[in-house]
């Protein structure tokens, strides 16, 4: 039954309606039995407190329905940048995605991060444009916007029919119908012949759609070139093949809000989304060896799949989201955590319906489930069958950019703080916990202002805990601009017996971290170089102008020497940290600080108050377009300037303009004149 399963999540820029269309999708199923509403905060996918109040969708949430005899599992991601790790991991492991937009807003810039984050993955993909009802609502600019600026190929499926000004329904391209969504709830959907004054924009419309899909599709190009009759089912196959080979990207319209054009979504998603028998399988590596493997998606097969989330409960502890790529589990059966390579037992298997949970006996090859049990389990970890010991493809998730310190009021707290962090940085791989020996302040780092935000509102309502936190501070990195040499006899006699090592340490620029030993004759035996690295990774987590971590440095230990007694493993990492400590005196150290991305909205009267304050900020003006009598300011901007910036750009711009930001890469930052 695996090609009648979907595995698909839902993404876009924050507010383009991905949790409102959920909600529809949700009640057109017969999932819920009455469609919640984000602003009232009721929706079922926005489950957590902190969701409802705001309105927004903080961390992705799973869910089953079926639609068409296809059973469809849906993850609903955050659009905020400061989620960005949410989007990341689904698309892992997702086989389509259905991607959002605002007709009124087009192509945002979280669209575009989404929409890149989708490329890496290689996921196919649906274009839904929302909010046709939106006043300034423009469907044939946002499908240009998309294949300008994302760079697709997108095909319109169904054109919007607005009759008052108002959305009345959509026609369906393939079947030449005019759809509408009649009751109180728009599920009565009827099929009906096209007015007469939207029959020729159709039937153009019509022609340009079966054109690009011929273009692309070599079963459908000879009888379009030969005139001859395409049937419906030949256009939605070749629809289909081509979206599952990222070729294409389907367009379809409606408002979710308004009740329309969701179910015109639901056939979308059966009819052209891939199952996971579709598409790329992904690979493996053996354990303990560069050997490749496929894993095909099949339940006979032995049994491998991937943690990609992890989520604490106060009732069943550690639940780990996990895409099942191939073979069966069982509950209570026994599995291999490669990534460990730690053997743990599976208690109970959970299917998830956002905040409600169905437990099941097994689950099998394309299953989405939550697992109860496991102990040392980890995002991105892999667990199999013991005789099938592969680590599959892991996530790789940004560094954050913006740090606070946090103090809790009293002892009782202190002990709770830590085991909260713990639990928090478990289930969220951007959140970072740090300890500063020098100031004794626990500081906490994550992607932006509101992450720390729904971090701190979660230590409060969810553990109890009562603290005082900082202001917000930018996570700097430092590195090194020169080589530098230094050697190192480490030796120390206390009575009995002493410590001795003896290293000869290079520290030169590099990209990323890299380590390597040049050591010959065994001047320093072979299982102390492991030492020595660790050393060498310690001393770089604090660096010595101002504490952060150092980056960018390939370290090569040149020589040294030990003792036959008195060396151990402690003294060669011992020895590794004050050398790499005098290295870094030498290298020429300097600050790099996080550079964002800077995306403005604003009416033309205020475009020139905007790039002065923005230059004033050390900021680089970078592209300048106008969209509907609207100014697009893009640029980048040390996060340092940018603290408050809202509050700023409201006085510039009587309130008028918007901005969104993200985070773009490190940058040397300028000493101070």
């Amino acid at each position: 039954m695996l090609e009648k399963l979907r595995n698909i999540g839902i993404i876009a820029h924050i507010d383009a309606g991905k949790t409102t269309t959920t909600e529809r999708i949700l009640f057109y199923t017969g999932l819920t039995h009455k469609i919640g509403e984000t602003h009232d905060g009721e929706s079922v996918m926005d489950y957590l407190p902190y969701e409802k109040e705001r309105g927004i969708t903080v961390e992705s949430a799973a869910t089953r329905c079926v639609w068409r005899d296809h059973a469809i599992n849906i993850i609903d991601t955050p659009g905020h940048v400061d989620f960005t790790a949410e989007v990341e991991r689904s698309l892992r492991i997702l086989d389509g995605v259905v991607v959002i937009f605002c007709a009124k807003g087009g192509v945002e810039p979280q669209s575009e991060t989404v929409w890149r984050q989708a490329d890496k993955y290689h996921t196919p993909r649906i274009a839904y444009i929302n909010k046709m009802d939106a006043v300034g609502a423009d469907y044939v600019r946002v499908v240009e916007q998309i294949k300008v600026r994302l760079g697709a190929h997108p095909v319109i499926m169904t054109l919007p029919v607005v009759e008052n000004d108002t959305l009345a329904g959509v026609i369906d391209l393939i079947k030449m119908v005019y759809i509408t969504f009649g009751g109180r709830l728009g599920n009565d959907v009827q099929e009906q012949e096209i007015p007469e004054q939207y029959k020729q924009e159709a039937e153009h419309n019509r022609q340009l759609m079966i054109e690009s899909i011929a273009e692309l599709d070599e079963a459908l190009l000879e009888p379009y070139l030969n005139n001859e009759t395409i049937s419906e089912g030949e256009i939605v196959a070749a629809v289909h093949r081509q979206t599952v080979a990222n070729n294409m990207v389907p367009v379809i319209c409606g408002s979710s809000y308004r009740n329309i054009g969701v179910q015109t979504l639901l056939d979308a998603i059966v009819d052209y989304l891939p199952s996971p028998l579709e598409g790329e399988n992904p690979t493996a590596t053996y354990l303990g060896s560069e050997e490749m493997v496929e894993v095909a998606p099949d339940a006979n097969k032995r049994f491998a799949a991937l943690v990609f989330k992890i989520v604490s409960d106060r009732h069943v502890g550690k639940l780990a989201f996990a895409r099942i790529y191939s073979g069966t589990c069982k509950a209570g059966s026994y599995v291999f955590n490669s990534s460990k390579g730690k053997k743990e037992r599976i208690g109970r298997l959970m299917k998830m319906h956002a905040n409600h949970r169905e437990e099941v006996e097994s689950v099998q090859a394309g299953d989405i489930v939550a697992i109860i049990g496991l102990k040392d389990i980890g995002t991105g970890d892999t667990i199999c069958d013991e005789d099938f010991q592969v680590i599959l493809e892991s996530i790789s998730f940004p560094q954050p950019v913006i740090q606070i310190a946090i103090e809790p009021k009293t002892q009782s707290d202190q002990a709770k703080l830590g085991e909260a962090l713990n639990r928090i940085s478990t289930e969220d791989p951007t959140f970072k916990v740090a300890y500063n020996r020098d100031t004794g302040q626990t500081l906490i780092a994550g992607m932006g202002e509101l992450h720390l935000e729904i971090v701190s509102e979660r230590l409060s309502r969810e553990f109890g805990i009562d603290f005082n936190i900082g202001e917000p501070q930018v996570a700097y990195k430092e590195t090194i601009s020169q080589r530098a040499d230094h050697v190192t006899r480490f030796v120390k006699q206390t009575g009995g017996k002493g410590q001795f090592a003896h290293v000869v340490l290079r520290l030169e620029p590099s990209e990323g971290f890299e380590f390597s030993s040049q050591v010959v004759g065994g001047n320093v035996p072979r299982e102390y170089i492991p030492a020595v690295e660790a050393g060498v990774r310690q001393a770089l987590e604090e660096g010595v102008i101002k504490g952060y971590p150092v980056v960018n440095v390939k370290a090569t230990l040149l020589d040294g020497s030990y003792h036959e007694v008195d060396s151990s493993e402690m003294a060669f990492r011992t020895a590794a940290i004050l050398a790499t400590r005098e290295c870094l005196k030498k290298a020429g150290s300097y600050l790099l600080e996080p550079i964002m991305k800077l995306e403005i909205t604003s009416p033309e009267e205020f475009t020139g108050n905007i790039i002065n304050n923005i230059s004033n900020r050390r900021g680089r003006l970078e592209s300048m377009s106008m969209e509907n009598n609207t100014q697009i300011i893009r640029g980048s901007v040390p996060l340092a300037e940018l603290f408050g910036y809202s509050t700023t750009l409201r006085s510039l711009t009587q309130g008028r303009a918007g901005f969104s930001m993200e985070f773009s890469h490190y940058e040397k930052q300028p000493v101070a004149s």
